[in-house]
């Protein structure tokens, strides 16, 4: 790799007038321009963003760590994430922790390695808290954050989500409505369950116990708490599924037994992937926008690296409930 004393060799100049010319630090004449601009063609050389990060103090990259990017949703997270840091002149350094607070741990030391600018994390182990405070490095959360550190957050209302569902299923005249949560030490799936059994109990409506399932927001996950749902006496005439993967998999569960939806079964989903108009019948489903959703993550961060001492920011997105073909009214 040619460095930046190959092309002042090959053009005839000091590597200081090769800097001005790049860095435009001071006036050259043509010539000397010239011939440096040939060098760097001819050498294919590329300045060394490590070079310069020294010099400016950053690096223009942005880290974002997710939890999985086989998950759909924060794959169209991190693509609204990245086509906005990207038309700001921001490069995006990807992770997964999979859900992992060691990996997230060793990741976030990564990325203060590589002089990130800033960073984005989803759903932050309550334990990595005191690790960004001490890289003051600006920094926006997603999804949640430890309740005691004054951050940046941009999440969803999950709690209006649940309830938007309930209120749903209840217009449809649904009464046996059933729930499957993600993991129960996760709050985001905590809360979405909880405006669901308080807009049921408001109506009258209860979700009992052995009416509660819990898997690990995979379709996989879905499908085997849904067969265990299916096939228990009292069987549900809905079922409310805390993201749209684990829903999916409840489709083929009740596919499987033969049980109709969305006449005898309607399903619920929450975060409206693009998959979930494709699945059939096409999935009902909590938006939350996703696209929207990381564009306004990176918007956030951008305004933190722009101005570092501004007031902390929390903002909440009001879901939205999009209806297709797997949720209907009883048949009378």
């Amino acid at each position: 790799m040619a460095t930046i004393k190959d092309v002042a060799r090959h053009a005839g100049v000091s590597y200081t007038t090769v800097s001005h010319v790049l860095n435009k630090t001071r006036p050259v004449s043509v010539d000397a321009r010239d011939r440096v601009l040939a060098a760097v063609e001819a050498l294919a050389y590329v300045p060394s963003a490590l070079a310069r990060s020294l010099k400016s103090n950053a690096t223009g990259s942005i880290g974002l760590i997710i939890p999985n990017n086989t998950n759909p949703y924060f794959s169209e997270v991190a693509r609204g994430i990245e086509d906005s840091c990207y038309a700001a002149g921001y490069s995006v350094i990807l992770c997964n922790s999979d859900d992992d607070p060691a990996k997230q741990r060793d990741y976030l030391n990564v990325l203060l390695t590589k002089r990130c600018d800033g960073l984005i994390v989803a759903t932050l182990a309550q334990t990595d808290g005191e690790l960004l405070r001490k890289m003051k490095v600006p920094t926006v959360l997603l999804d949640r954050a430890p309740k005691d550190m004054a951050i940046d957050l941009v999440a969803v209302d999950n709690a209006a989500g649940g309830t938007l569902a309930a209120e749903h299923l209840l217009a449809l005249g649904r009464r046996r409505i059933a729930c499957i949560g993600g993991p129960e030490s996760l709050d985001i799936s905590c809360e979405r369950i909880a405006g669901l059994r308080r807009t049921l109990r408001d109506a009258g409506v209860a979700v009992q116990d052995d009416m509660l399932r819990y898997a690990d927001f995979t379709s996989a996950g879905g499908y085997t708490a849904a067969r265990e749902l299916l096939t228990s006496d009292d069987m549900p005439d809905a079922i409310f599924c805390c993201n749209d993967l684990m829903a999916i998999g409840a489709l083929r569960a009740a596919a499987e037994r033969g049980i109709d939806v969305p006449d005898a079964l309607s399903v619920i989903g929450f975060d409206d992937i693009d998959l979930a108009q494709f699945v059939h019948p096409p999935l009902t489903s909590v938006s939350q926008n996703t696209r929207t959703l990381g564009q306004l993550t990176a918007q956030c961060l951008l305004d933190r690296i722009a101005d570092p001492n501004r007031p902390v920011q929390r903002q909440t997105i009001t879901p939205q409930l999009h209806v297709r073909g797997s949720t209907v009214r009883v048949q009378t």
